[in-house]
């Protein structure tokens, strides 16, 4: 093999790098030999799937490069599209429940907005409104903005809600 080498202190040291194998080619007895005396054991032996049988199907191997992020995005999709159907369907699951409990925050929140009624929660998002910054695009460009950042903000007269049936969100629904 043509293997420069010297001998210090009753071992033999190679002098220079000299690759020996290269990856997916045939290796000869005498490399194999070399390696087995140097101790090193680079083999490793793995099966490369060129196509995947299930249920009378074929598909690519690629179909196996399945990783922890992608069962948890499918997790996910799933969990999100039950509590969507529960929502819709107004039978109540785990996955629904913080969605069911929020929208009735909301509804709470929303009714003491228009009465007297309140609570702690809904006092901060009284205040937190009252306190909102109101932020229009300028029309004219950039040298616009300031004159109309100092330019009062007119109400626009209210809208007429529409009656929209919340599908008995306290068990009224009779």
């Amino acid at each position: 093999m043509n293997i420069q080498t010297k001998i210090v202190k009753t071992q033999i040291e190679i002098v220079a790098d000299k690759k020996v194998i290269t990856a997916g080619l045939k290796i000869e007895a005498t490399q194999a030999a070399l390696l087995d005396k140097l101790k090193i054991r680079p083999f490793r032996y793995k099966m490369h799937v060129k196509k995947v049988y299930e249920d009378g199907q074929v598909f690519g191997p690629e179909i196996l490069d399945i990783t922890s992020a992608d069962i948890l995005k499918r997790f996910q999709t799933s969990i999100s599209n039950l509590a969507s159907i529960s929502l819709a369907t107004g039978y109540v699951t785990k996955a629904a429940i913080p969605h069911i409990i929020m929208n009735s925050f909301k509804n709470l929140a929303a009714v003491t907005f228009d009465s007297d009624y309140s609570f702690k929660q809904a006092d901060k998002l009284k205040d937190a409104a009252k306190n909102a910054v109101i932020v229009a695009a300028p029309a004219g460009g950039a040298e616009a903005a300031p004159a109309k950042a100092a330019a009062k903000v007119e109400e626009k007269p209210k809208e007429e809600e529409a009656d929209v049936d919340m599908g008995g969100l306290f068990g009224d629904e009779y």
